[in-house]
C-alpha cells in the first residue's frame, strides 16, 4: 500500500473544509491513545488555550507548528490525519515511536483560527515576529524551542491558489522550502539537511502529483520563523498546501501532506549528503503567481458604440458565514494577462459581455454576468448550460 492510499484509509473524518478551530481539535485530541502527551502550553492574547501533542521516546527531536496563520489550515487536517497513522499499530508507527521524539502545535494561533484570519488577535503575523517576540503566540513557540531544543522543525501553512510551478504551469499544489540563514541565501549544513529530506518527500509527491511541487522564495527575513530558526543552527522545513484541481476545500491536498510527513520520517544517515542534493533541489521548479481561479478570454464589450475585445480574470474571496467558509468570486484583473492561467478558463467567443451595472468589468464587482443573451455566469462559474 502507497502511502497515499494510507492518507485516504486515516482521513480524519471530523475534520473538513477550510475552518479548523481549537472545538474542532480537542475532542480528537482527547481520544488520542496513551502513546500520545496532550498539554495546555500557553494562552492566546485572548486568552484561549495553545495545545501540545507529544508521540515518541527517540533521540531524534522534531517541532512541529501548524496554523501560525489561523485561516491556513489544511496542513492540520494533515497532521491529524498523520495522528491516525501513528495510532495504528504498524511497523512503521513503532519504528517512528522509538526513533523520534514528536513536539506538534496543531493550532498555534487560536484566536486568527476562531475567525478565520491570518493574523492574531493583535493583528500581527506571527510569521513576522520571529526576532521581536512581541507576541504571547511568539514568545511560547520560541520557549518552547529554547527548551525542547529540537533537532529538526517543520512549520506548517496554506499557500494562495495564485501559486503554480515555474515552466511547467501547472498548480503548486505542495510547495517546499530550506530557509535561508544569512542575507547571502548560502546553503550550509544546516540547510542541506533540510533539503535532503525535502528531496526524499518531493521524490515520493512526483508519484501522485507530477511537476506540481513547487520551491518556495528563499529571500531572507530573520524575523521569519524559518530563517530564524535556520539561523539558529536547526534545520527547518517549510510546507505550503496548495491548490488541487476543484479541491478547494482541499481535503486532497491534506492527503499529499500526509504523504509528506510519512516520507520525512523514513530513517536515513542524515549526516550523509550526498553532493549532488543541492542540485536535485535547485530543479524542483520556484514557485510563481501565474494563476488566477477563473480566466475569461475573448470577450468582447461595447466601448462609445465601438466593439473591443478584452480578457479578466476573476478571483475566490474567502468569507466565514456561519462556521462555513464560503467562497466568494470577484473581478480581480483586468487584461496584462499573458503570463497567467486560470484553474477554470472560458474561451467566450468574442460574444458581448453584459452585467447588470455595466457594460464594462469592474476590479471588485462580483464575478456575476452574461456573455450575449444566453451565456451566464454567477459567483465565476457558468450555470443553465
Amino acid at each position: 500500500m502507497n502511502n497515499l492510499q494510507l492518507a485516504t484509509e486515516h482521513l480524519e473524518n471530523e475534520l473538513k473544509g477550510r475552518y479548523v478551530t481549537n472545538n474542532h481539535i480537542l475532542p480528537l485530541m482527547k481520544k488520542l491513545p496513551n502513546q500520545f502527551r496532550v498539554k495546555t502550553i500557553g494562552k492566546s492574547v485572548l486568552d484561549k488555550p495553545i495545545y501540545s501533542v507529544e508521540y515518541g521516546i527517540g533521540p531524534i527531536k522534531v517541532l512541529i507548528w501548524s496554523q501560525m496563520h489561523g485561516n491556513e489550515s489544511t496542513t492540520t487536517k494533515g497532521l491529524f490525519d498523520f495522528f491516525n497513522y501513528l495510532s495504528s499499530d504498524t511497523d512503521f508507527s513503532k519504528e517512528i515511536y522509538t526513533k523520534y521524539t514528536l513536539y506538534c502545535i496543531p493550532i498555534l494561533n487560536p484566536d486568527g483560527a476562531e475567525v478565520y484570519t491570518r493574523v492574531n488577535a493583535n493583528e500581527i503575523d506571527l510569521n513576522r515576529d520571529a526576532f521581536e517576540i512581541t507576541q504571547p503566540e511568539s514568545k511560547l513557540l520560541r520557549s518552547v524551542f529554547e527548551d525542547y531544543k529540537p533537532d529538526l522543525c517543520y512549520n506548517l501553512h496554506d499557500q494562495r491558489t495564485i501559486f503554480g510551478t515555474e515552466i511547467y504551469n501547472l498548480p503548486a499544489t505542495v510547495s517546499f522550502l530550506a530557509p535561508a540563514y544569512n542575507e547571502s541565501r548560502e546553503f550550509n549544513d544546516v540547510r542541506l539537511k533540510a533539503i535532503k529530506i525535502i528531496n526524499r518527500m518531493n521524490d515520493n509527491l512526483q508519484k501522485f502529483i507530477p511537476n506540481q511541487v513547487g520551491r518556495f522564495d528563499d529571500s531572507f527575513n530573520v524575523n521569519c520563523i524559518g530563517d530564524y530558526f535556520t539561523f539558529r543552527g536547526v534545520p527547518t522545513i517549510l510546507f505550503e498546501a496548495g491548490h488541487y484541481k476543484d479541491d478547494y476545500n482541499r481535503n486532497e491536498v491534506r492527503k499529499f501532506i500526509f504523504c509528506s510527513l510519512f516520507e520525512s520520517f523514513k530513517q536515513t544517515n542524515e549526516n550523509d549528503i550526498v553532493k549532488n542534493e543541492l542540485d536535485f533541489y535547485l530543479k524542483i521548479p520556484q514557485n510563481s503567481k501565474c494563476f488566477y481561479d477563473f480566466l475569461y478570454k475573448n470577450v468582447n464589450f461595447i466601448d462609445n458604440t465601438e466593439k473591443k475585445t478584452i480578457n479578466f480574470a476573476a478571483q475566490y474571496t474567502e468569507v466565514l458565514n456561519l462556521d462555513v467558509i464560503e467562497f466568494e468570486a470577484r473581478i480581480i484583473q483586468i487584461e496584462d494577462l499573458e503570463n497567467h492561467s486560470g484553474h477554470v478558463e472560458f474561451d467566450l467567443n468574442e460574444i458581448v459581455y453584459n452585467c447588470n451595472i455595466s457594460n464594462l468589468p469592474e476590479i471588485g464587482a462580483k464575478a456575476d454576468f452574461v456573455f450575449g443573451e444566453k451565456v451566464k455566469f454567477r459567483n465565476g462559474k457558468q450555470y443553465g448550460v
